[in-house]
């Protein structure tokens, strides 16, 4: 299968590397110092389950340099999928399947924005990684996982056939009954990651004191009240499951967005709280958790976009 993997961080270089081991013609698009150790060592990939290297590896920042490909991974941040998304329609064909794996629950909407409803999958993935120096991809935590399906989560052979690929490649794949409460199920999950940012904590400094801990659970419950109200099929006990979950993580991890924002770096704020906020407004609902959170962190997140224009 040839795969064309659009953002080699954590997410787009450990699946991709994964992928490219087990056969498959997989090209990254990656830019910088990251393209360059590519191109010099290959992309390595140390991992919790198995360290791997894909030697040599086909790397390129030019996406319109990729035809035809039969499978596009979106692993770029949530907020540039919609100029990915104008790039990727100049270069699929009527069966090229576009799986979105980002954060949030807006990327096959914004990828249908430009490209034929027909093209574009749902999913999402879950994993804690990172680049952990250029070429270097490091899998530190959760069971490497993509949900993924059809965006009206009917059945369908593409899916099928996709999933024997990732099984192939030793990548654990389920396919969704229904996408959209997998994707809200998530959302809600990654959210905490703005408190963890406003108050320079890590997972586990967050869920060991009491007051941030209940900050925590007070702003799952807010997003769990806000999908009740979109119609999302969630279960009743899933902030129960999700502090449990956090519960689990290594005490010193942080998250992206986390890591992002205290890097003056560009975030997913506003494909996570910023999003809550939004959805929350348009059916009457009252966020207070995470208005705090978004409205805390917004001059950051607009210092960090202003520094990269420059």
């Amino acid at each position: 299968m040839q795969i064309l993997v659009v953002g080699t961080g954590g997410v787009g270089g450990y699946f991709g590397g994964r992928l490219a081991a087990s056969g498959n013609d997989v090209t990254f698009i990656a830019r910088g110092a990251h393209k360059e150790a590519m191109e010099k060592n290959g992309l390595k990939v140390k991992s919790i389950k198995e360290d791997f290297i894909i030697h040599p590896v086909n790397v390129t920042d030019k996406i319109g340099e990729i035809q035809s490909p039969d499978l596009v991974i979106v692993a770029v941040k949530a907020w540039q999928v919609k100029e990915i998304a104008q790039q990727l329609a100049l270069v699929i064909h009527e069966n090229t399947m576009v799986l979105p794996l980002q954060n949030g629950v807006l990327a096959s909407n914004e990828l249908k924005t430009f490209l034929p409803s027909q093209n574009v999958l749902s999913g999402l993935c879950r994993i804690i990684s990172k680049i952990e120096a250029p070429g270097e991809i490091n899998h530190f935590a959760v069971e490497p996982t993509i949900v993924f399906g059809e965006c009206d989560s009917s059945e369908s052979q593409r899916v099928i056939n996709l999933q024997k690929v990732f099984e192939k490649a030793g990548i654990k794949s389920v396919v969704s009954k229904d996408i959209q409460a997998d994707l809200w199920r998530k959302f809600l999950a990654i959210c905490v990651s703005g408190l963890l940012a406003v108050t320079r904590s890590t997972y586990g400094e967050v869920r060991e004191q009491p007051e941030t801990r209940q900050m925590m659970r007070n702003l799952f419950e807010e997003i769990a009240q806000l999908a009740n109200a979109l119609k999302i099929n969630l279960e009743p006990d899933l902030v129960d499951k999700t502090m449990a979950f956090i519960d689990t993580f290594p005490y010193e991890s942080t998250s992206s967005l986390t890591r992002d924002v205290w890097e003056g770096k560009p975030s997913e704020l506003e494909y996570q709280n910023g999003t809550v906020v939004r959805l929350a407004e348009k059916v009457g609902i009252d966020v207070p958790v995470n208005r705090f959170v978004y409205y805390s962190l917004l001059l950051m997140e607009k210092r960090a976009r202003q520094k990269v224009r420059g």
